[in-house]
């Protein structure tokens, strides 16, 4: 096939919520709240720019992601969006809503020691997590135009579900040691732009 007519393969954009409205140091992984109007009015204008004319937009069901995906319809009227459940950030159980420095340490080190199953504050294990954001990014593989078209899929996320898909793209299903958790995570607003990894 000649390069030159050969279409380009579709890429995953993994774009994080704006600032969300909380105090710093609280922990946070489901706990529910708005972003910052105008930050999420700026990140839409420069997703918006940025993106092709034809995606498909999916999001975390947390306001802070729904803000951001309404403000970006806003300005692309025709774009549809779905929330789904395993864009959601992780589940830190008890911990959530309480400050980081407030919980017990030696509860942060068993979690540290076992990355990968430990659940904190008995919410979600990072494995757990894997697990679900490997099922849409197959399904985001796959396509889901219906159509057989090659678009690029938009997720408006979490830095956790960003870290997560940047992982199983590179090691598929090992699970992690707390010294390879290193991946980066778009700033507050930001996204990476992915190739999307061929189905299994």
């Amino acid at each position: 096939m000649n390069s030159a007519c050969a279409k380009p393969a579709p890429r995953l954009w993994l774009v994080r919520h704006a600032r969300p409205l909380v105090a710093p140091g609280i922990c946070y992984g489901r706990l529910d709240m708005q972003a910052d109007a105008q930050a999420t009015a700026d990140a839409a204008q420069a997703l918006h720019l940025a993106l092709p004319a034809d995606c498909l937009l999916v999001h975390s069901p947390l306001r802070r992601c729904r803000q951001l995906a309404r403000a970006l319809q806003a300005l692309r009227p025709g774009l549809a969006s779905a929330a789904d459940s395993r864009l959601l950030e992780m589940d830190f159980g008890e911990w959530e809503g309480q400050p980081w420095d407030a919980l017990d340490r030696s509860a942060i080190d068993a979690w540290a020691a076992d990355l990968a199953g430990h659940a904190p504050g008995r919410g979600e294990s990072l494995a757990t997590m894997l697990r679900r954001v490997d099922e849409a990014l197959q399904q985001a593989s796959r396509g889901s135009a219906g159509d057989g078209a090659a678009r690029d899929t938009v997720w408006i996320t979490h830095a956790g579900v960003a870290r997560c898909a940047q992982w199983l793209m590179r090691e598929g299903s090992a699970l992690p040691q707390a010294a390879q958790w290193t991946l980066p995570a778009p700033d507050f607003g930001g996204w990476l732009v992915l190739d999307l990894p061929l189905p299994r």
